[in-house]
């Protein structure tokens, strides 16, 4: 199986290659800071590495680099600092993930291509009657208008929602969600549901590398794919529900 991520350098990203490396798949990672991927990852005889900002290729590149994937995966996101949260490109997740479906659909190839996007719980599925507090609904009220990252983050979620939708030949996709994400060395115990079990208010947390290890199953267990094909699971460290 061979594995496309964009956002790779990311602390989510690198989770994820390392953990999809590891269960020896061969990926393919474009990266426009090639030097924040640890030597382990950058010298791995399964790795491919295309030196670019994803919204900087063309189409006709972005197609050439989704040939002969089975897969893509997208942990991009806005970094955390000035520039990042408020400056350009304002919807990094949703062109990219529409480009990159655009370029799946471009390849016709027989078989379906999965598509992982990395979301937040702060996003709510539509498809579903999920439970929002008023304080909750205020709050995202006020990120949508004072954080650009948050309104891309929905967008891109809308994009595989909507366009892409529960019966297109090309494309499976699955929206994770996590929770409030930590720094762990370990994987450890998680819990997964359709839905956010707590309120935003008062989450529980999921450790980067936890989420690493779910995108991965979800990409490489056909199983763990069809039970989430479609949805946007919500993702804990079992220990922060306890």
């Amino acid at each position: 199986m061979t594995i496309l991520v964009v956002g790779a350098s990311g602390a989510t990203g690198r989770r994820l290659v390392e953990e999809l490396l590891n269960r020896g798949q061969n990926v393919k990672v474009i990266v426009r800071s090639p030097e924040k991927l640890p030597d382990t990852i950058k010298n791995h005889k399964r790795l491919s590495m295309i030196c670019a900002s994803i919204l900087e290729l063309s189409d006709d590149e972005i197609e050439q680099h989704v040939v002969g994937c089975n897969a893509v995966a997208s942990c991009l996101g806005h970094n955390i600092t000035f520039k990042g949260v408020f400056g350009k490109p304002h919807r990094l997740v949703t062109e990219a993930t529409q480009r990159l479906c655009i370029a799946i659909k471009a390849n016709k190839s027989e078989a379906s291509t999965k598509y992982v996007l990395m979301n937040t719980v702060a996003n709510r599925n539509r498809d579903l009657n999920e439970s929002i507090p008023f304080a909750q609904r205020c709050l995202i009220g006020l990120l949508r208008l004072l954080l650009p990252p948050h309104p891309d983050n929905e967008e891109a979620a809308e994009y595989l929602r909507t366009i892409i939708g529960q019966k297109d030949n090309a494309i499976e996709w699955t929206a994770v969600r996590p929770s409030a994400l930590i720094e762990e060395e370990r994987t450890s115990e998680i819990e997964v549901y359709p839905s956010p079990i707590r309120s935003i208010l008062n989450d529980g947390q999921i450790s980067r590398i936890n989420v690493g290890h779910f995108m991965a199953d979800l990409i490489t267990n056909n199983d763990i794919w069809d039970e989430w094909k479609g949805q946007m699971p919500v993702i804990y460290n079992k220990s922060s529900l306890d």
